[in-house]
């Protein structure tokens, strides 16, 4: 019986988090380790190389009926660094796909970004991106249920229903623009700031007749990495987005721990908070180039009593590297943000 009770006020919260959300986008708790999903400016911002690959997964809710599921994976690269004196161009492309719930809703989207980075005098930077791409959505009607499918007792497939599917799939083309600044006094501070906008060509995506279209994402971060000693940097950070009526905010930070003589081997260790959903604790290991995170939700909304607590585990895996004999015009070309 216990059981029961929490499947149904598992079913009966998730519902009213799919009406009162509909056409949001996904997220990830790592949204730093996910740079273009973020913000286009970010493609080719690297502070520390000049290329970097990534991947992150997402597993959701699922420890009730309607797990969620987000992957992506990315890539940038920087060009031009040894012919622009004061700037630089980054180019990089962004894959998504995210599963969603009984009736296996799936999103799956790709984008190309460019973005131009400008440094302005010794101590800062500001860049300019965008993206363009595709995205398709499809559903499996066949695994759901409608409400004149119920026949008093139960719930019955087998009835035709009569919602009104104008198709199970749609596709259209999507944009985001952003805009970031970093400011690097010393060799110990580093700040930096953006904001951008997604859906900005307000694309039509609907399963029924009409124009329905995707409410426009507005999204801002500032994120902080103060040196310490040679032995610790610590990385404070928000994260902020609104669409069609609802907010994220997200505030914490993680701690970087140096294992190593030159800082090739790193542990990290970090708390976020999600305001009104979920407590987020982050593990993160970095030898050489390669970085790997993972980091877990614990719900703290009024869903737990569905989940128990349960909300969300995430795993982000991010190399960068350096191109081979490369050149720079200057020292501020090397690093933009403390090291060890």
């Amino acid at each position: 019986m216990k059981q029961f009770v929490k499947f149904i006020a598992g079913c009966t919260m998730l519902l009213g988090t799919a009406i009162q959300g509909n056409a949001q986008d996904m997220h990830f708790s790592q949204y730093f380790n996910a740079p273009l999903l973020t913000n286009p400016a970010n493609t080719g911002f690297i502070p520390d190389g000049n290329y970097r690959l990534g991947v992150t997964y997402r597993d959701q809710w699922a420890s009730i009926p309607v797990p969620y599921r987000t992957m992506s994976a990315f890539g940038d690269f920087q060009l031009f660094r040894d012919k622009l004196e004061y700037g630089w161009v980054g180019v990089g492309g962004v894959l998504l796909r995210d599963v969603a719930g009984s009736g296996n809703l799936t999103s799956t989207k790709a984008y190309a970004s460019v973005a131009y980075h400008q440094l302005l005098g010794q101590s800062s930077l500001l860049s300019l991106g965008f993206n363009v791409g595709s995205a398709n959505k499809r559903v499996d009607v066949t695994k759901l249920t409608f409400g004149d499918q119920w026949n008093g007792k139960f719930f019955d497939a087998q009835v035709p229903t009569a919602e009104p599917f104008n198709a199970t799939s749609v596709t259209y083309y999507d944009m985001q623009v952003g805009m970031n600044y970093a400011y690097f006094p010393t060799d110990n501070i580093y700040i930096n700031a953006g904001v951008s906008a997604q859906h900005v060509n307000k694309p039509r995506e609907t399963f029924y007749e009409g124009n329905t279209v995707i409410p426009r994402l507005y999204t801002g971060f500032i994120n902080a990495s103060i040196k310490m000693s040679d032995k610790v940097i610590i990385n404070p950070s928000a994260y902020y987005a609104r669409q069609a009526g609802s907010n994220e905010v997200v505030m914490g930070g993680n701690l970087a721990y140096n294992l190593s003589e030159h800082g090739e081997t790193q542990l990290y260790g970090g708390v976020y908070y999600r305001v009104k959903d979920a407590a987020v604790l982050l593990v993160g290991y970095q030898l050489k180039g390669v970085k790997m995170m993972f980091s877990y939700d614990a719900t703290m909304s009024s869903l737990s009593a569905a989940n128990s607590h349960r909300g969300a585990y995430e795993v982000g895996i991010v190399y960068t590297g350096l191109y081979p004999n490369r050149a720079f015009n200057g020292a501020k070309r090397m690093t933009i943000c403390p090291s060890f």
